[in-house]
C-alpha cells in the first residue's frame, strides 16, 4: 500500500448568513446559499501567525492512498496545535503506522512566526489513518497523540536515523528561554520505541549550545533546513548547512559520538550551502560576494571521522553561466573578512562578548591611492547575519563604484551564544558602537574616505541606520533604510511581534514583563531606545523604502520618522511598495529598491 502525507489548510469556517427575517444560520452545513438570497456576515475574527501568514487558516494533516486516491484526515490532533514538518515514523510490520510532526500551541496569543525561533514547539506522534476494510481501525481518539519531547520547550526538524533507532531533532530552547528570536541551536536524539505505540523518551544531547567558541573553532549549529535524508552511508553521520562566523559552511555530525567536522575547505572564505546528498556524495552551492553561485560535487576520500577528507569538484551547468558583462564587473572586485576588536568592554561582559567582531570588506582591485565611496551594510534581526555568499543587490552596488563594509556586530548568529545574548537589553548602544568601531577601523586602515561614507540597512539594520545618523550626525553623507524600526513605542502596539520590543529593550526580563498594554514608564524606555529619540540631531539625507503590507515593522514606523525629518528640513524621500511585506522581495520591488538606493547615494556622495 502506497501512502503519501500532505499538509493543507482546514476548510473555511462557514459564515453566518442573514435574510429578510434576520439571522438565518450559524454555520450549519444543512442550509445552502441557495436558501438565502442575502448577504453573509464576516464571522468571528481568528488570529493568524502574522507576517507572511495573513489569510492562512488552521493547518491540517491528511494521508493519501496513492493507488486509489483515497484521502483521509489524520484524527486526534485537535485545533490547539498548528502542525508542520511531518515525517513518517519507521514502519514496523504488524504495527500501526505513525506520523511524527512539530506542533506549535495555537490556542493562546499568536505572535508572528516567520523568522522567529522562540515560539515554543514540541514533537508529537499520531497514528496514521488505516485504509483497510476494517473501519474500526479508523476510530482514533485524542489519546493516540503523544508528546515525544516533553523535556524541552523547543523541538523541530525531526529526522530518523536510517535504521530507525533514533529520532534526531534541533532545538532553539535558548530562544524560548531568553526571548531572542534566533540563537545558537542544539541537536538532540531520543530512542524510538519499536514495541507498539511510541512514548516520551529521555532526551539525549548530541551537540549542545556553544557558548564561547575558541578562536577558529566550531561556533555552534545555525541550521534552518534539513534534507529529508541527511545521512551518509554509515547511517550515523548527519550532514547540515550551518553558519561559521561570516561564512556559510557544510558540517557533519556523528550522532553517536557528537563529533562535529567542517566538510567545506577551511582555507576558503566562500559560503557553501547543501543541495542534495546520496550516500557519500554531496551536491552543494558555493559562492562569494564576487563569485556567482557554482554547483560543487563533493565525495568522501577518507572516512576516519574527524580526519575525513573531502574532494570538491566544479559541476558545469549552462544555467549557472553569467552574462559576460556581469562576470567582467565582478572580476574587478575583491573581498576580505576583517577581524575588529570591540571597544569599551566592561569587566562584567562575558568572554564571548568581548571577542572581535567581523566585517566583510568588498572593494575594487584597482582603486589606487584614492578610496571609493563606502556603503556600510547592516543586517536585520538583530540576531541574523551577513555572509560572504553572493548577493545580486550588493553586487550591483559594488559594481557602480562603491566599496562595501558589511558588519556582523555582536548579537549576530554564527559567533557563539555569549556574544549573541550580550545584545539583549543593549540595542541602540552596543550594536551602534560596534558599527562605529568597524567604520573607524576601516578608516584607520585607509579603506574609507571620511567624507564619502553612506549607510544602508533593513529592519533592525534600518534601526541601526536611523540610530547612526542621529548618534553620529557628521559621519554619513547619505542613508537608506528598508522597513526600519524607528520608534519602539509605536511598534510595540502595531507589530505582529510586540514581544521582540520587550526582549531587545529590556533583555531577558522582557519575557516576564510583556504586556499588551505597556504602562507609561515602559513606553518612555521604548522611546529612549529608539532612533526617533535622536531625531533632533539628524541632518543626513535619508531614503526610506517601505512595504505597505509589512506586519513586522508596520509602515507607520517609517512614515512617522520621514514626516518628522521633513518637519525639520532634512532631505528625505519615501518610496512605498503597495503589495510588499517586510522583506520587499518581490522581483520588481527589489529591483526598484536598489536602483533608487544607488541613485540616492550618487546624488549625495560624489
Amino acid at each position: 500500500m502506497a501512502l503519501f502525507m500532505q499538509m493543507d489548510e482546514e476548510p473555511a469556517v462557514p459564515k453566518p448568513t442573514f435574510n429578510d427575517f434576520g439571522y438565518k444560520k450559524d454555520g450549519g452545513s444543512n442550509i445552502t446559499d441557495k436558501d438565502c438570497s442575502s448577504w453573509k456576515g464576516q464571522g468571528d475574527w481568528e488570529e493568524d501567525w502574522g507576517e507572511a501568514y495573513v489569510g492562512k487558516r488552521q493547518p491540517a494533516l491528511f494521508v493519501i492512498e496513492v493507488n486509489s486516491g483515497d484521502v483521509r484526515p489524520v484524527d486526534g490532533i485537535g485545533r490547539s496545535l498548528s502542525v508542520g514538518q511531518v515525517v513518517w515514523a519507521p514502519a514496523r510490520k504488524g504495527l500501526h503506522e505513525y506520523l511524527v510532526f512539530v506542533g506549535w500551541p495555537s490556542d493562546t496569543r499568536k505572535f508572528g512566526m516567520i523568522y522567529c525561533f522562540n515560539r515554543p514547539c514540541a514533537l508529537y506522534a499520531v497514528k496514521a489513518p488505516s485504509f483497510g476494510s476494517d473501519m474500526k481501525d479508523n476510530a482514533i481518539d485524542d489519546a493516540s497523540l503523544t508528546n515525544l519531547s516533553e523535556g524541552t520547550s523547543s523541538a523541530f526538524l525531526p529526522r530518523f536515523t536510517p535504521d530507525g533507532t533514533f529520532l534526531l531533532f534541533l532545538s532553539s530552547k535558548t530562544c524560548v528561554d531568553s526571548g531572542a528570536h534566533s540563537a545558537t541551536q542544539s541537536l538532540h536524539k531520543i530512542e524510538w520505541n519499536n514495541e507498539g505505540a511510541p512514548s516520551p523518551s529521555k532526551i539525549l544531547d548530541v551537540v549542545p549550545v556553544v557558548m564561547c567558541p575558541e578562536d577558529g573553532c566550531f561556533p555552534g549549529i545555525y541550521c534552518f533546513n534539513v534534507l529529508s535524508n541527511p545521512w551518509l552511508s554509515d547511517g550515523s553521520t548527519m550532514i547540515l548547512s550551518s553558519i561559521w562566523r561570516s561564512t556559510g559552511v557544510i558540517i557533519s555530525v556523528n550522532v553517536l559520538s557528537g563529533e562535529v567536522s567542517k566538510l567545506t575547505p577551511s582555507e576558503s572564505d566562500h559560503s557553501w550551502s547543501l543541495l542534495a546528498l546520496d550516500g557519500n556524495n554531496i551536491l552543494s552551492v558555493c559562492s562569494s560576494l564576487i563569485d556567482v553561485p557554482q554547483i560543487k560535487y563533493g565525495s568522501l576520500l577518507k572516512e576516519e571521522s574527524i580526519d575525513a577528507v573531502w574532494s570538491w569538484l566544479d559541476v558545469s551547468s549552462p544555467t549557472s553561466e553569467s552574462h559576460e558583462k556581469v562576470k567582467s564587473l565582478l572580476s574587478s572586485l575583491q573581498f576580505d573578512i576583517l577581524k575588529i576588536p570591540v571597544k569599551n568592554v566592561s569587566e562584567n561582559v562575558t568572554k564571548g562578548a568581548g571577542k572581535p567582531i567581523e566585517a566583510i570588506y568588498v572593494s575594487s582591485k584597482s582603486k589606487g591611492h584614492s578610496c571609493d565611496p563606502m556603503i556600510v551594510i547592516l543586517h536585520g534581526g538583530p540576531h541574523g547575519s551577513s555572509l560572504t555568499s553572493f548577493s545580486k543587490s550588493l553586487g550591483f552596488l559594488a559594481s557602480i563604484g562603491y566599496s562595501l563594509l558589511i558588519v556582523n556586530y555582536r548579537g549576530s548568529i554564527g559567533f557563539g551564544e555569549e556574544a549573541l545574548q550580550s545584545l539583549l537589553g543593549n540595542i541602540g548602544s552596543q550594536d551602534v558602537n560596534d558599527v562605529l568601531t568597524a567604520i573607524d577601523h576601516a578608516i584607520d586602515m585607509g579603506l574609507a574616505d571620511t567624507s564619502k561614507i553612506t549607510v544602508l540597512g533593513g529592519s533592525h539594520g534600518g534601526f541601526l541606520t536611523t540610530h547612526l545618523i542621529g548618534q553620529a550626525p557628521d559621519k554619513f553623507a547619505a542613508a537608506a533604510a528598508r522597513n526600519p524600526v524607528c520608534n519602539l513605542a509605536l511598534m510595540v502596539g502595531t507589530s505582529d511581534i510586540p514581544d521582540w520590543c520587550f526582549v531587545e529593550t529590556f533583555g531577558t526580563d522582557g519575557v516576564s514583563s510583556y504586556t499588551e498594554a505597556p504602562p507609561p514608564q515602559l513606553l518612555t524606555t521604548f522611546h529612549e531606545k529608539s532612533p526617533i529619540a535622536h531625531l533632533s540631531k539628524v541632518k543626513t539625507p535619508t531614503l526610506l523604502l517601505l512595504g505597505a503590507k509589512d506586519l513586522r515593522v508596520p509602515v507607520s514606523n517609517g512614515l512617522q520618522f520621514a514626516r518628522a525629518l521633513k518637519e525639520k528640513g532634512v532631505p528625505v524621500k519615501v518610496i512605498v511598495f503597495p503589495e510588499d511585506i517586510h522583506p520587499i522581495s518581490r522581483p520588481q520591488s527589489d529591483f526598484e529598491s536598489f536602483v533608487n538606493i544607488g541613485v540616492w547615494f550618487k546624488k549625495y556622495c560624489k
